[in-house]
């Protein structure tokens, strides 16, 4: 998640992108309607595999019925969890982590399991630039490849062969430990080692997402993009931030949604959207109908709602309005 944003810088090539992606944009997406307060119903989203995080144990599967009830039928079907960082015993995971979203995705056809996968132990502990340089390093030279192969042997054992992992999310911030700013040269060397340890796991089918945060944060992320034959898909993690910017604004940011749509675009991925919510605007209905807009209009593979507060529309009631623009466009049966 993005901590401190910079201010936008444009640059020729992002304004271009943005202006691009704009017009890509189906009609409800005018931004005269949209913040003027035009149009309060929500448009449905159709054919966008959508999930909810709830949490990452058991009862964070549980509660996933709770938020399908809520919606009044709709079916999420990706299930999104996260590794600890603290140590490397967790980053190679465990059967009481893996075994309740093992049965939850086997409970029906066609579901999608995300792991966001760290690259760092220790990864929250505020560790310092010349730590992570020195981590990033000898992650590239193979130092950590034994803990990527627990991690993908066990998925395979669980029947999770076919997971998204998003590997070293929000490289481009200063929040992780896996942050690619002290040196993006380690970095995009460190992903293409684990990456190929863990597709090298009998039986897997892993998909792998890079995903950085919505705008420059700390470094342009493009600059930790590690190459086209190891990544699968390109996500993005935004929230509704900084305070008072539009979702226009979001779109049209330096490194924001129409960049990152652009980005992909020539790299040939899809995109996803692995974390998205409210957050510096408060209850911001006309931010909730940007996003689910921009994902009608751009097909991502997943999106899925941080749904805690304050980003949260059922796990969190300071959010009315917003919520009420959720379930409409995922609540009603056939709708998606």
């Amino acid at each position: 998640m993005r901590r401190s944003p910079t201010r936008p810088r444009a640059a020729l090539l992002v304004l271009l992108a943005a202006v691009l992606a704009l017009l890509l944009v189906p009609e409800r997406l005018a931004p005269g309607e949209r913040h003027t307060g035009g149009r309060t119903a929500p448009a449905p989203l159709p054919d966008v595999p959508s999930g909810f995080f709830t949490g990452s144990d058991a009862e964070g599967v549980r509660r996933i019925s709770g938020a399908e009830t809520w919606l009044g039928g709709g079916e999420l079907t990706v299930g999104h969890t996260y590794l600890p960082g603290d140590r490397w015993s967790n980053i190679e995971g465990h059967p009481e982590l893996f075994a309740p979203w093992a049965r939850w995705k086997a409970a029906r056809p066609g579901r999608l399991f995300v792991l966001n996968v760290p690259m760092m132990d220790r990864n929250e502990a505020g560790l310092t630039d010349a730590e992570v340089r020195a981590g990033l390093r000898s992650g590239a030279a193979g130092a950590f490849d034994r803990h990527f192969r627990a991690l993908g042997e066990g998925l395979v054992a669980h029947g999770l062969e076919d997971a998204v992992l998003v590997l070293g999310w929000e490289m481009n911030g200063t929040t992780y430990g896996h942050r690619c700013g002290p040196d993006p040269a380690a970095w995009k060397a460190y992903w293409r080692q684990a990456v190929g340890v863990l597709r090298g796991v009998a039986g897997q089918r892993f998909r792998f997402d890079f995903t950085p945060s919505r705008g420059r944060d700390a470094v342009p992320w493009p600059e930790c993009y590690p190459g086209d034959d190891v990544v699968d898909i390109i996500g993005l993690d935004a929230y509704d931030q900084p305070e008072g910017l539009s979702f226009e604004g979001q779109v049209t940011e330096e490194y924001g949604l129409a960049h990152h749509v652009a980005f992909a675009k020539a790299h040939g991925k899809p995109v996803s959207y692995p974390e998205w919510g409210l957050f510096r605007n408060g209850d911001n209905p006309a931010y909730v109908r940007g996003m689910l807009d921009w994902f009608a209009a751009h097909r991502p593979v997943y999106q899925t709602v941080t749904d805690y507060c304050p980003h949260g529309v059922w796990g969190c009631a300071d959010n009315p309005r917003s919520a009420e623009v959720v379930r409409g466009a995922l609540g009603a049966p056939g709708r998606r």
